[in-house]
């Protein structure tokens, strides 16, 4: 890194040469400047004062740029100790929160809203091997609720990839939420009246 006292102290020495020798090219001694020595000169110690000021500007951009970084990593540190101490799991870029006590859907849904997430919307087999190691029945965020037989995401995506157990959903009994239930098996979603009561887990998706 360039030392900007340094550099600052032999631009100012330079800018007072520079006067200096303007000031002798405008007197009228009596004898006459080599001007073309001083164009030279002046010409080269233009060159000379860019190159250190390009210097500068490069090194205040890393500078700035680095400090923007410092910051950054700094919000999200403080964002992973945050959830970590509430208690969350942190798992291919979401903060999960597994509850401890069991509700309906809709009141699992609204305590996950309350600390700032909703309830788990899984995208991959990863994250449904994640819900499963859980090892209990628990509320997911896809219901049919809105449309019988059209399964949504809380977020409002459609469902693609599923892992439904065999035979489900079959909409037995007014069954419009879905849970992990056959957690010993890859598919273990099952489709279940909203109004049962059982523990939930909250997806919060954080940016790295």
């Amino acid at each position: 890194m360039p030392d900007f006292e340094a550099i600052i102290t032999n631009l100012t020495e330079e800018r007072e040469d520079l006067k200096s020798k303007l000031s002798a090219f405008d007197s009228s001694s009596a004898r006459m400047p080599d001007f073309e020595a001083i164009i030279t000169n002046l010409t080269e110690e233009r060159k000379d004062l860019k190159s250190k000021l390009s210097a500068f500007d490069s090194s205040s951009a890393r500078i700035r740029n680095l400090t923007e970084e410092r910051e950054d990593l700094k919000s999200k540190l403080s964002t992973f100790d945050h959830y970590f101490q509430q208690g969350w799991v942190y798992f291919s870029h979401s903060f999960y929160y597994i509850s401890s006590n069991q509700m309906s859907w809709h009141k699992s849904r609204a305590d996950c809203l309350q600390r700032g997430a909703d309830l788990m919307i899984i995208n991959s087999k990863e994250e449904q091997e994640f819900a499963n190691q859980f090892q209990r029945r628990t509320w997911i965020g896809l219901t049919d609720g809105e449309t019988e037989g059209t399964w949504k995401w809380v977020d409002g995506t459609a469902l693609n990839t599923s892992y439904w157990t065999p035979g489900e959903p079959n909409d037995q009994n007014t069954e419009d939420c879905a849970e992990t239930r056959f957690f010993y098996q890859e598919n273990s979603w099952n489709d279940t009246p909203c109004t049962v009561k059982n523990f939930w887990i909250c997806e919060k998706v954080v940016a790295l």
